[in-house]
């Protein structure tokens, strides 16, 4: 191996899903055959004997590049995934670059190398995601802007006019056919930089789950970092087996509190206030309209309640001032 070769760290991680991230892990593999580095599976405290048979089964299997861990505690995506950061390569090296692979998530032939051609060539660029498909090939939407008060409005309005006229401020951008640069992405199939997260530091592990990724980009464009879409690096990604959130009747608590850290951390609580109210405006909007056609709303029941409710509590949230570091290379 020469010495200029890069080296890439892998964290895929677990939550009572050993059978599908152990799927994802060997997947991952192929495809870094002809990659240095190597790969760490992370159990986020899952209790079901996860790790004792994700343990077992790499051992029995011979995966040389290949070491589990355990987070020791349950912090959520960020925090579970910073524990993979930290170990770090098995043989105590410096990698070049971190991959963050969702359990759900089975990299197509080339995905991987896709990545890191794109980032080795786009000095430019710190971090850098694939296209998602679900098993059906059907695009997933992971390609966003970063959240703002017009974009809550028309997220929440659903109405013709209002995306019309708010079109470039909506959160969500339609898949692109090319490699092209964007906001934020989703964290399924995600590479960076080593270098953009001893700049910015790793994941805050204030964010339990969701928000997390829009935060890190985010800080990597505040340091001059840009994110990129790779359209060549593809990926078939079942989506939601972990949180379950396709079989949602309310929001859980902790989207609220990821919803509201984001907006306090990278705008001030007046702003975080304002984003609510306009969502709450929309929202009130598409009720409206729900009503006069005799449709059902397209949030869960009692959602815009719990939004103000846990918006405009009497005591703050824990969220830190714009500006605040997140958990550093060495951090506990």
């Amino acid at each position: 191996m020469l010495p200029s070769e890069p080296r890439l760290l892998c964290v895929v991680l677990n939550w009572r899903t050993a059978d599908m991230t152990l799927r994802a892990a060997e997947t991952a593999l192929r495809e870094m055959d002809s990659i240095a580095g190597g790969l760490v599976i992370v159990d986020n405290d899952s209790r079901d004997g996860s790790f004792e048979r994700m343990t077992r089964v790499v051992a029995d299997r011979g995966w040389p590049r290949v070491r589990v861990i355990a987070a020791g505690r349950n912090g959520g995506f960020g925090a579970g995934n910073n524990v993979g950061i930290r170990a770090g390569l098995s043989d105590g090296s410096r990698a070049d670059y971190v991959y963050i692979l969702n359990s759900d998530a089975f990299p197509d032939p080339g995905a991987i190398r896709a990545l890191l051609d794109h980032l080795q060539t786009h000095p430019e660029t710190g971090l850098a995601g694939s296209y998602i498909h679900g098993p059906d090939g059907a695009p997933h939407l992971t390609t966003f802007r970063f959240p703002s008060i017009a974009s809550e409005f028309e997220g929440a309005a659903r109405l013709g006019p209002v995306s019309r006229w708010l079109c470039h401020r909506a959160v969500p951008v339609p898949v692109p056919d090319c490699t092209t640069r964007v906001d934020w992405l989703a964290g399924a199939s995600l590479m960076m930089r080593m270098q953009v997260l001893e700049d910015i530091g790793l994941f805050d592990e204030r964010f339990f789950l969701y928000f997390e990724e829009t935060d890190l980009c985010h800080r990597a464009k505040n340091a001059g970092y840009h994110t990129d879409f790779v359209q060549q690096s593809s990926i078939t990604h079942i989506g939601s087996a972990s949180t379950g959130m396709k079989d949602w009747q309310s929001v859980p608590e902790y989207w609220f509190a990821s919803r509201r850290h984001y907006f306090e951390k990278t705008h001030g609580a007046a702003y975080a206030r304002l984003a609510t109210l306009a969502h709450v405006l929309g929202g009130l909007l598409h009720r409206l309209r729900c009503a006069l056609t005799g449709r059902k709303p397209s949030d869960p029941p009692g959602f815009l309640r719990s939004l103000v409710f846990h918006d405009f509590k009497s005591a703050p949230s824990r969220a830190a001032p714009a500006g605040d570091e997140a958990p550093r290379m060495t951090g506990g």
